[in-house]
């Protein structure tokens, strides 16, 4: 980070690293109080750098497709592995343990990685999202609507937390990018050393597109003010901050979209069939510990309030007691060190203020609030603080559902009944996380469905989920990570949910040839093109609406009878006339649904080697209308949508199979997934051949 002991922290912005040029504010080893860098964001121009992201990184991420740039997701996930220890060790300054740095930056890589396979699994290689089906608005079929994505046109503004300087900006990031949106990040200033050293590594990487990436280090000054409702605003931290900065003038009056996760008072519950020696029971002791200590219990997730059966809470507070005997405070690095140093001797006191108010009507389990034995450090010089569980005996009372100690601590709540233990967990008025340890299934639907309005997410841990359970406290990329009300009332990730937060849904009406062209899908209605079969195109020939039409085809009695007998399907309405009869549905025989679709396939299939690699499933299958023995069918086959595949020499594509009756009736509807040859097999036989 330079040459000197006391280095200026950089920012990154409008294409470059910037230096400020006064001496800035001083930046602590959270473990020895050792000054380890200085803090400034004199003559930074935001304005600018959010006019930079809109004008260059936007246009640029936004000519990639979603296939395009979840690979380069990828790339850079893989190039941030191959550098973790850099940030493992730098990440110790913060007061983290080889463990919590572990969880920060491989948690963070490992949400670069999840949203590069979503994006290249469950998006099309394509600039346009499609949202939903295709809405008539009209009897004849010519006037239809359509929902579809397109990427916002301004930045990306987070502003995180201390307590994951890594995992924070990645997790922001990946949605934002796979979106098509730039970034712009605003770490917090205890741990801002460690974001910058991760930016360094993207921008080193040369990954990313110019004006992707944006770095500032230090106050956010007038950043909001320059905000417009292209652009996402998205914030990690206190409750009190997050009301301010949802009604910043800028933010209110561009109806800019605003997403906080905020303060958290989460719970976790004991079912009261985990009982002593039962391995629910152990599993709650160990989570409550590990939650308390992993990151010096400075996660917004973190276990706060442990609700147990009354007749529960000697047990439970001795089996903690002993387990918190075993976590060795120190220099997060020592040997046998468990936790180490919360971020900052501001922060420290912070948490013993909150624990002046929980102690005034809880007694102590386990801990010293104010002293604590470390391990090759200096308790004072470092910011280090005990484990401190806490015993209220009196669950109404309202401190232990208002005050939040942001670090290792943790109350024992008794309850009696599941309806109390359901309100008791509604008091922290909106949480991130909570969780149910039970091996009762009943009592846990009782619990979930009860909590859930006041949680943006519930784990249900028992002894079948344990081995692979994630935990309480960890965020999944896969899973939104909000919470209502205290919490902050946002959503983070959640697969494609994250994703579409930074583009704009827009109702789209028109004809079939028309949302067609727009959204790059064919819908039914638009023109089709007939000539030469479909399947003999390579993908690079290919093109939307591309049809083949074929049949008819006589469905015969000695048809449906050999299907039963040859497949062991021998359902009523194939095989008995009497009972088919009485089948209000039918009136009598009836073929069997994949024996129309088998049929269909061998009309409209071209047998020969060619383009067509492979039949890989289908998709929304319907059956409309019953085909009876001397029913005609007919099969039309049409292009629908074709995704290349980057890395991979061929594609897929998705095909509307729409089979008639000779009256014209649908008989069914499905899509046909196949991967396609991008160009044709150099040793196939040419067109006039076939």
């Amino acid at each position: 980070m330079g040459e000197h002991a006391t280095p200026l922290l950089r920012s990154y912005v409008s294409g470059g690293w910037h230096t400020p040029a006064d001496e800035g504010t001083p930046l602590r080893d959270a473990a020895t109080g050792e000054e380890i860098a200085r803090l400034s964001t004199t003559g930074i121009d935001r304005a600018a750098a959010l006019e930079y992201g809109r004008r260059v990184g936007g246009p640029a991420l936004r000519e990639l497709t979603f296939h395009q740039r979840a690979a380069l997701l990828k790339a850079l996930a893989s190039h941030l592995r191959e550098h973790r220890e850099e940030l493992y060790a730098l990440s110790a300054r913060t007061g983290a343990t080889p463990g919590d740095a572990k969880f920060d930056v491989d948690g963070g890589i490992g949400v670069l990685f999840a949203y590069a396979s979503k994006g290249k699994r469950e998006l099309p290689n394509d600039t346009v999202l499609l949202d939903g089906e295709v809405e008539p608005l009209s009897k004849g079929g010519t006037f239809l609507g359509r929902h579809l994505a397109t990427p916002l046109r301004g930045v990306a503004v987070q502003i995180n937390a201390f307590n994951f300087p890594v995992w924070g900006p990645l997790e922001k990031l990946a949605p934002a990018f796979l979106a098509g949106m730039p970034s712009l990040i605003k770490p917090a200033g205890q741990t801002a050393y460690l974001t910058e050293k991760l930016v360094e590594l993207i921008v080193s990487s040369g990954l990313l597109p110019e004006g992707a990436l944006q770095l500032l280090c230090g106050d956010a000054g007038d950043l909001l003010d320059h905000v417009t409702g292209q652009d996402v605003v998205s914030f990690t931290g206190s409750a009190d901050t997050a009301r301010k900065l949802r009604t910043h003038p800028a933010i209110v009056r561009h109806a800019v979209r605003f997403n906080a996760e905020a303060d958290s008072l989460n719970c976790s519950i004991l079912g009261p069939d985990a009982t002593p020696g039962t391995a629910e029971f152990d599993l709650f002791v160990t989570q409550l510990v590990t939650e308390m200590t992993v990151k010096a219990g400075q996660k917004c997730t973190a276990i706060r309030r442990a609700f147990v059966p009354a007749e529960r809470m000697d047990d439970v507070a001795a089996a903690a007691r002993d387990r918190l005997a075993t976590i060795t405070v120190g220099r997060p690095t020592a040997e046998g060190v468990r936790m180490g140093a919360l971020a900052s001797l501001e922060q420290r006191e912070e948490v013993r203020r909150s624990l002046k108010a929980l102690t005034g009507v809880a007694t102590v389990v386990s801990g010293d609030p104010d002293h604590v034995e470390v391990v090759d450090a200096d308790p004072e010089r470092g910011a280090f603080l005990s484990p401190v569980l806490l015993r209220c005996d009196d669950p109404e009372r309202a401190e232990p559902h208002e005050v939040e100690a942001f670090g290792p601590v943790a109350t024992l709540l008794p309850y009696t009944s599941t309806g109390e233990v359901v309100a008791l967990a509604a008091r922290g008025q909106g949480s991130l996380a909570g969780s149910v340890v039970t091996g009762d299934p009943a009592f846990a639907r009782e619990v979930v469905l009860g909590a859930a309005p006041w949680h943006g997410r519930m784990l249900v841990l028992d002894a079948d989920d344990a081995g692979e359970s994630t935990g309480h406290g960890s965020p999944m990329p896969q899973l939104v990570h909000g919470g209502p009300g205290r919490a902050g009332g946002g959503e983070e990730m959640g697969g494609l949910r994250g994703v579409l937060h930074h583009m704009q849904r827009t109702a789209v009406q028109g004809s079939p040839s028309v949302l067609t062209a727009v959204g790059g899908e064919w819908v039914p209605g638009a023109p089709r093109a007939e000539g030469t079969h479909p399947f003999r195109k390579a993908l690079s020939e290919l093109r939307v609406g591309d049809s083949v039409v074929a049949g008819p085809r006589r469905v015969t009695a000695d048809d449906v009878a050999h299907f039963a007998e040859f497949t062991g399907d021998t359902f009523y309405a194939h095989t008995d006339e009497a009972a088919a009869r009485e089948n209000p549905l039918f009136g009598g025989i009836v073929a069997h649904g994949y024996l129309v679709v088998s049929l269909a396939a061998g009309l409209f299939v071209s047998p020969e080697p060619g383009p067509v690699l492979a039949n890989y499933g289908l998709e929304n299958l319907r059956f409309r209308t019953p085909v009876k023995p001397g029913d005609e069918l007919t099969v039309t086959l049409t292009c629908k949508r074709i995704t290349p595949r980057e890395s991979a020499d061929y594609g897929e594509v998705r095909w509307d199979a729409d089979v008639t009756n000779a009256d014209g009736d649908s008989v069914a509807k499905y899509d046909v997934l196949t991967l396609v040859a991008k160009e044709a097999p150099s040793s196939g036989m040419s067109e006039e051949q076939s």
